[in-house]
Formats: structure tokens, C-alpha cells, sequence
């Protein structure tokens, strides 16, 4: 998750409300973050045989975790010169605060990954995403836009190449479980689960940080550029969708997949809703879907298309609950500034249900709203008293020593 601080405010604290442009930045990582808790806290697939995906599977798997992706990028752009990228002294510098300020947020995941819980737990991947996005923050968005579609056209078919080759070695190259502490001890599972077999591949969501940075290199402020996220996302998203379902449906993908030996006879259920889990080999076929979680060219188009979509949708309404005088987006927004913090407490609460289940007479629908109006008001409360989040203070002040240059004497 990334927070206030990667996205500065134009101006200083106590000197008027945030910017447009903040405010709607940091609405799209609250919205992320409560697509993400729904997913988490209620069903992705009905109870029943065929495995029937409810509408918060269709709705907001993949896109959700693919947001906070695409936002990072966006944060880590408007961290390190915005529309005119920071060169020598100030970019080396901007790329150690950074560098550093991965380590909380890696350690940070590393100790949720001992926890007891059925969620997939980003913030490794996010800490390692961090360090790898690092070559590249100079650039300018036309070189961005250059690497980020090599890399969504390329990663795919290669990652489809390297991963049986992990998964055959003995014992297989995975880790099946969210990376914890003791997995330092294997370093060679770790990285391989990290980039190619774990939930949020690395080697793929590369992509995402490349959007993120191209995106953030645009004139965010500027109404043009705000349609223009929101306009070309959805076409670019429906697009996708739309190719990746005749892929499937009309030309003859699905059967083929179907057909596999041991293949699962759900399969057209995951299709729409998580492929996580499913071993997409033997076919190449499996390239061609745009399945939430199948790190395939369409499925990373797609998704980032919604990200792209949603941040101009919160910028623009940032705009003009600017000129009203009126911050619309702050229930989202105040959640958004402080996402590590709150995302990390989400997964506490959960685990401690792990394994008695929820307090009697609660359901997960209601689970998930207590919680959701709980992270909202905590949101809302620290941006009201213009505080960072525990955890985002604790990567900030990383940041800044990884930022700092002791001055030269004589």
C-alpha cells in the first residue's frame, strides 16, 4: 500500500485542504482497499457444486490488488519530479528514500505472512515491486509507455515458459503460503513463489508499476488528461474483457482447456472469477484468457485499464468537489492516505477468525461492513487531524533518511 507521503501535498499541513489531485489519488487507494477487504471478507463463489461467482468476485477480483499496483506507480512518479522526471543528485537520492522505504513494508509483510489467515498477503510482493521499478523512475512517460507495453506483451508468454520449469524442480519452486520469516531460510523458493509461482507474480506486475509511472508522468492536474484516463481506461478494460471472452467462448480457447487432463470442471467459474490455483500449462491457450489473477496480456490490459479508468474517475471528481468548496472523495480518501496501516490491521482482525469462525449471529456481509465503516471513520479522523497512519509515519521517516545527503564541508 502506498500512502500520503509518496504522493506530497502541494502544500504544507494546516495550510488548506489537499489538493484535487491528492484527494484523488488517495480516494482511488481507499476504493482499492475496500475492493480488496471484500474480497477477503465475503464470497467470491456461491456454495454450491458449480462454484456460481457472486457479484463481489465479478466485480472486484483482480482489479482491486491490480489498482493498488497501477497507484503505486502513480505515487512513486508524482514522489520523483511528476510530469519532468528528477535527474542525477535528486533522482539517485529519491531512489535510495525509496529503496529503504521498502524494508518497513517488506518487514511489515513478512511478519503478517506468520499469521493464520486466508488472505493473500501483498506487501512483499509490493516491497519487492518497490526495488525492481527502481531502473526505471528517470524516464520520461513516452519511454514508460514504450517498456510498459514490451513488458505487458512479453512477461506473460516468458513467465508461461519459466514457471512448470520452477514448479518441476524437487521439491517444486513455491511456497504455497503467504512469505513469511522462516521463509528467508529458502531463498530459492521465495524469490521463484515472488516473481513467478505466487499469488502476485512480480515478473508480470511489473506492468502495473510501469502504467503507474507512465500515468504519473501525465499532467495529472488538468481536466484533458482526467477524461482521458477515464475515457481510454474503460474502452481499453471493455476491450480486453471482450477479447479474452471470445478467446473463450467463440473460438474454441474454453474447450481446449477443458479438455486437459485433470483439468478442474469448474473451470469456466474461475475463469470469471480467480485462476489463482489452477496450473496453466500444456496449452497455449491459456494466454489467451483475461481471467482475474491469469498475469496473461489480457488480464493485465484489462485490469489496468479499471485502475486507470477509476483514477481519473476520483480526479475528476476531486476537480469538482474543489471548486465547490467541498471534499466529496474524503470517506475515501482519508482511508487511502493510510492504507498500510489499515490494510495491515485488516488482515490482524481477520486472522483472529481464522479458526473458530465469526462471533455468533454475524455474517461476512456484515463483517465486512463494520469493518469497511471502521477503516472509513479511522480514515477520516487522521485526515481530519492531518496525521499520518502509524505505519505510513514509520515509512516516511525511511524514506527521508534513505533521502539524505550530509551537507560537504570545505
Amino acid at each position: 500500500m502506498t500512502s500520503r507521503d509518496t504522493a506530497p501535498p502541494q502544500g504544507a499541513p494546516g495550510k488548506g485542504a489537499a489538493s484535487p489531485r491528492l484527494s484523488g489519488i488517495d480516494a482511488a487507494r481507499g476504493a482499492a482497499l475496500l475492493g480488496m477487504m471484500a474480497t477477503h471478507l465475503m464470497p467470491t463463489f456461491e456454495a454450491d457444486p458449480q462454484l456460481t461467482p457472486t457479484w463481489v468476485g465479478l466485480v472486484f477480483s483482480g482489479r482491486s490488488a491490480a489498482l493498488f499496483a497501477v497507484l503505486a506507480g502513480i505515487g512513486l512518479a508524482l514522489a520523483t519530479g511528476k510530469e519532468r522526471p528528477q535527474q542525477g543528485p535528486g533522482l539517485k537520492a529519491s531512489r535510495r528514500g525509496i529503496a529503504l522505504r521498502a524494508l518497513p513494508i517488506a518487514v511489515v509483510g513478512l511478519m503478517l505472512g506468520g499469521l493464520e489467515v486466508n488472505i493473500a498477503v501483498i506487501l512483499v510482493h509490493y516491497a519487492v515491486l518497490f526495488l525492481c521499478i527502481l531502473p526505471f523512475l528517470g524516464l520520461p512517460a513516452r519511454a514508460l509507455c514504450a517498456w510498459a507495453g514490451g513488458w505487458l506483451l512479453l512477461s506473460p508468454v516468458l513467465a508461461y515458459l519459466v514457471r512448470p520449469w520452477l514448479l518441476a524442480a524437487t521439491p517444486p519452486l513455491q511456497l504455497g503460503h503467504n512469505p513469511g520469516t522462516d521463509d528467508l531460510e529458502i531463498p530459492g523458493a521465495l524469490l521463484a513463489d515472488l516473481f513467478f509461482t505466487g499469488y502476485y507474480p512480480v515478473f508480470q506486475w511489473m506492468t502495473y508499476l510501469l502504467i503507474g509511472l507512465a500515468i504519473g508522468r501525465l499532467a495529472l492536474p488538468t481536466a484533458a488528461v482526467q477524461l482521458l484516463l477515464l475515457g481510454c481506461g474503460t474502452v481499453v478494460a471493455a476491450a480486453a474483457k471482450l477479447l479474452g471472452t471470445a478467446a473463450m467462448d467463440n473460438w474454441g480457447g474454453k474447450t481446449a482447456l477443458q479438455s486437459l487432463p485433470g483439468q478442474d470442471s469448474r473451470l469456466d467459474s474461475l475463469l470469471q472469477v480467480n485462476l489463482t490455483g489452477v496450473e496453466q500449462a500444456d496449452s497455449w491457450w491459456w494466454l489467451a484468457t483475461a481471467a482475474p489473477h491469469s498475469g496473461t496480456t489480457l488480464d493485465l490490459l484489462h485490469t489496468a485499464g479499471t485502475a486507470a479508468a477509476v483514477v481519473g474517475l476520483c480526479l475528476l471528481l476531486g476537480r469538482i468537489g474543489g471548486r465547490r468548496k467541498v471534499n466529496v472523495l474524503l470517506p475515501l480518501s482519508g482511508p487511502g492516505a493510510m492504507t498500510l496501516t489499515l490494510y495491515s490491521a485488516h488482515v490482524w482482525v481477520v486472522s483472529g477468525f481464522h479458526e473458530q469462525g465469526l462471533p455468533a449471529g454475524w455474517t461476512d456481509e456484515g463483517m465486512y461492513w463494520t469493518q469497511a465503516i471502521a477503516v472509513v471513520g479511522i480514515g477520516v479522523l487522521f485526515a481530519l487531524l492531518r496525521r499520518r497512519g502509524p505505519l505510513e509515519w514509520l515509512g516516511h521517516q525511511a524514506f527521508r533518511l534513505g533521502r539524505y545527503r550530509p551537507a560537504v564541508v570545505g
